[in-house]
């Protein structure tokens, strides 16, 4: 009965909840900074940011439809592109939803919260910005690598006959889509865009429930490789399908979880942070709470000041024994004495 208690006790309600409560000491009231009161001059301050977000979006599109460079494919490398072409077990529209919606969706859970604004608006951004830049990039490497996909033959030749030129390079006779994304294996896209929103995830929910607060609660470290571990599952999928080689799915999530790290520490401390559980807006806010706190103190205390003068001046006015009242007044022991040492000296 004993054991049965103390396991009830570990696993209470009460002791869950401590051991994953968000955030740290709310020194300001968070409530005071909602969408509804500071979310259209946060928009406003960070309007070159959204545009920037959009031209490298328009970026990325433009180089989707590059042609990648046409790397030479000779008859001895077919060896290792006859793979069978499948279908995507994680279809490309699904990458939005698990990388972008998902963590956005836990950001507006926190944001009802804690009433942040400030952090729900960094977080998006963030996130955002770092799928875009993944996108760019991975785009970028795509189409000057043109590394040749593990399924390149049967889309090189889908009716299983290779022919070559007389310098040895595939003469393909494929349908011209196919030919282009055969070309697009290094790095993995579905790897790097997975790692990049849900690596911005785990650093979020790291700090947020305080991953390294030194108490040694190893279940939130579990949390916070589920987002890493999905991504990772998604990679493997790439390989499985015969997209990608491994070294493509390695190249692609490296990149991915790296540009995440760097959009993270844009807006927030990292996790391990004493502050890390709240973006750098929050803290910024809070100087210049105790900012305005210690210059309306010190404002209070010479109105205070000013008027304690006049009540002391009003108090040395004494009144005589027949009615008149005369100005009580101290006198500087400094002052007299110099005074009286010049009368002795004979100086006045």
């Amino acid at each position: 009965m004993a054991l049965l208690s103390r396991f009830r006790s570990v696993f209470s309600f009460t002791n869950i909840r401590r051991i994953f409560q968000f955030g740290g000491p709310r020194e300001i009231d968070l409530g005071a900074h909602t969408i509804k009161s500071h979310g259209a001059s946060v928009a406003r301050n960070h309007m070159l940011d959204w545009l920037i977000l959009v031209v490298l979006g328009v970026i990325a599109i433009i180089l989707n439809q590059i042609h990648p460079f046409n790397r030479f494919v000779g008859k001895d490398m077919m060896d290792d592109l006859r793979y069978p072409m499948k279908d995507n077990t994680v279809p490309v529209w699904a990458i939005p939803i698990y990388a972008v919606l998902l963590p956005i969706l836990i950001f507006v859970i926190v944001y009802l919260r804690r009433r942040d604004v400030y952090d729900l608006h960094h977080s998006i951004l963030g996130l955002l910005f770092a799928v875009v830049i993944t996108g760019v990039l991975t785009e970028a490497i795509k189409n000057a690598v043109g590394r040749p996909r593990p399924d390149f033959f049967w889309r090189c030749f889908p009716d299983g006959i290779d022919a070559y030129d007389r310098w040895g390079d595939v003469i393909c006779h494929g349908k011209a889509s196919d030919i282009k994304e055969g070309h697009k294996s290094f790095p993995s896209g579905h790897t790097s865009w997975s790692f990049a929103g849900l690596g911005f995830l785990s650093l979020y929910l790291s700090g947020k429930i305080q991953v390294f607060d030194r108490n040694g609660h190893v279940a939130k470290l579990c949390i916070t490789f589920f987002p890493l571990l999905f991504a990772s599952l998604v990679g493997i999928s790439r390989v499985d399908d015969y997209w990608h080689h491994w070294q493509d799915v390695f190249a692609g999530g490296l990149l991915g979880l790296v540009v995440a790290t760097f959009c993270y520490c844009q807006f927030f401390p990292l996790p391990y942070h004493n502050e890390g559980w709240g973006p750098y807006a929050y803290f910024r806010a809070l100087e210049e709470t105790r900012s305005n706190a210690i210059n309306m103190n010190d404002v209070s205390s010479a109105v205070n000041g000013q008027s304690t003068g006049y009540v002391r001046r009003e108090s040395n006015a004494e009144m005589r024994s027949n009615g008149e009242t005369f100005m009580a007044f101290s006198v500087d022991q400094n002052s007299t004495t110099s005074t009286l040492d010049e009368l002795e000296s004979g100086r006045r």
